[in-house]
């Protein structure tokens, strides 16, 4: 099985030297030949529909209007991508045309000098682009990639099964969750389903109880300070250990993926869990990974990371981040026009209409046809800080560690204090 477009960390993938066999034909010669031929190897995520269609389209229709242009699509499962990029990328090279979340791993290709400025190249359309999601592709000011969906974190629940458990409104306040989850485990219902073999679903919680309970300043005042044991961020730590002392998750969840028939996205899909914390991507794998290919449909609903009593965090403060596209160093002169057409209005509003993704160009929102997404692009718009997901947004040292103190905190493998001195220690290396 393979997924849609979903959110996964790129850690590693910036490597810096060269030694290893390049793969496939990526940054040859910029990919151009001696008669103006071009093509473009464009690996992506998208690799079940809608999305994969749609892209197919989007090249077929750009190759022809743009006679001599190959476009040479590679789509790829996560965890096949980021395998795949690291070995390309360590022999210095990487594809025309990338996935991408921006932030630090994008800075980190920058300074392995993997990717090509493409700010001139764009200046005169950039401003077309709604402005959430733009700044984490620049890297001192200039851009090396750009996005083509932005969203944000929440809670995507089953509307059926919060009945079961008499719950009749969404949980607005942490208090209020832990009730939701102590009600769901009374009714006999999984409360929460979460990959955490993957571990980047688990951070999802830490960063968002930090933001709720620190603010938006305080996790940017860890990384710049490199401290992280500030009584803010134990506060957060010590909130989601005690979630965990709930047992919210589904049995076995430290063995779950993701994106697998028998993971996080199948099981709220196939109603097994009342909910999960997830991007805005959730419904579109949900549905793919069904028994039905459908999901909950108009069962499924939508509500933003619940407040923390006492926090100085707004719930308009959000976190999470969009899907994107990087630009290789060598890749030819005609990728920076075809990433302008993927991002056209008319490509942006296919891809909104199929519910798999939220566009930034302006003008394509209006074919956002569900009505939690058309929620959740409200929220993003607007919000009063935005918080891009901490394994992008730090450097891959320090987002890793996350990753990995908070999936052993969740598997009772390490105490609040432990987590927060692993993650200095990390970004003090």
């Amino acid at each position: 099985m393979t997924t849609p477009i979903s959110r996964r960390s790129l850690l590693g993938l910036a490597g810096a030297t060269a030694g290893a066999a390049l793969l496939g034909a990526c940054g040859d010669d910029k990919g151009t030949d001696s008669g103006g031929n071009a093509t473009i190897e464009w690996w992506h995520i998208s690799n079940t529909d809608p999305m994969l269609g749609i892209w197919q389209q989007a090249a077929n229709d750009f190759m022809a209007k743009n006679p001599g242009v190959t476009i040479k699509i590679t789509p790829l499962a996560n965890e096949a991508f980021k395998s795949k990029l690291t070995t390309v990328t360590q022999s210095g090279n990487a594809p025309s045309l990338f996935s991408s979340w921006g932030g630090g791993v994008l800075a980190q290709q920058v300074d392995a000098g993997l990717l090509k400025d493409i700010s001139a190249d764009i200046s005169s359309w950039v401003g077309n682009l709604a402005p959430v999601s733009l700044k984490y592709y620049q890297v001192d000011g200039k851009y090396y990639g750009l996005p083509f969906d932005s969203g944000m974190v929440g809670f995507w629940y089953n509307k059926d099964l919060f009945a079961k458990a008499n719950i009749t409104n969404p949980p607005a306040t942490w208090t209020e969750f832990l009730d939701a989850v102590r009600n769901l485990k009374a009714a006999g219902v999984t409360p929460i389903a979460l990959g955490g073999k993957d571990k980047w679903p688990t951070h999802f919680y830490w960063s968002y109880l930090a933001l709720r309970i620190g603010g938006a300043e305080s996790l940017e005042a860890a990384m710049r300070d490199k401290n992280f044991e500030t009584p803010d961020l134990l506060t957060a730590t010590q909130k989601l250990k005690e979630l965990f002392d709930l047992q919210p998750f589904q049995k076995g969840f430290l063995a779950a993926t993701y994106d697998k028939p028998d993971g996080q996205a199948a099981l709220v899909g196939n109603g097994k869990a009342a909910m999960e914390l997830m991007g805005q991507f959730a419904p579109s794998n949900q549905a793919a990974f069904s028994q039905s290919k459908s999901g909950l449909g108009d069962k499924l609903g939508f509500f933003p990371f619940p407040s923390v009593e006492g926090g100085k965090g707004k719930v308009s403060d959000i976190f999470g981040g969009g899907n994107g596209f990087a630009v290789g160093k060598d890749a030819p002169p005609k990728t920076v026009e075809f990433l302008k057409y993927l991002l056209d209005v008319e490509v942006q509003r296919k891809g909104a209409a199929s519910g798999a993704i939220l566009p930034v160009t302006k003008g394509a929102e209006d074919a956002i046809k569900d009505p939690n997404q058309q929620v959740v692009a409200k929220t993003v718009n607007e919000s009063t800080a935005f918080q891009l997901y901490l394994d992008q947004a730090w450097e891959p040292k320090v987002g890793q560690q996350v990753n990995d103190s908070v999936t052993e905190l969740l598997a009772g493998k390490a105490t609040p204090d432990r987590v927060l001195k692993s993650i200095n220690n990390a970004a003090k290396r």
